[in-house]
């Protein structure tokens, strides 16, 4: 089987970013871990928001984290796929909204 670009292991290696930028890596954390502590939201909550977002911006590393994460806190395999749903939606509909621009500039450079 051939190997994956992105190496599952790297994962682990995540907090080592502050090895070459202790101070930006260290203030990257904090706030990392800030944003994940209850509040409005809650953690499962913000957990499922994470997995949708992981797959909008592709990051294979965070879909891994996220599944795992959502697994620990009891969301459903069905809770999962609405929100990856829930986010490709929205990526879509980003797409597309865009179609608007190349009418306005169609009908611009048509006249």
């Amino acid at each position: 089987m051939a190997k994956s670009y992105y190496d599952p292991a790297d994962l682990r290696k995540f907090g080592k970013i502050t090895e070459w930028s202790e101070e930006l890596g260290n203030k990257f954390f904090d706030y990392y871990g800030k944003v994940f502590e209850e509040g409005a939201l809650s953690a499962r909550e913000k957990s499922l928001i994470a997995l949708a977002v992981s797959h909008v911006v592709k990051c294979p590393y965070c879909i891994d984290a996220y599944t795992k994460d959502g697994l620990q806190r009891g969301i459903t395999k069905e809770e999962m796929m609405e929100a990856v749903h829930a986010g490709a939606a929205i990526e879509s509909g980003a797409t597309l909204v865009h179609g608007v621009q190349m009418m306005n500039k169609y009908d611009k450079l048509s006249m």
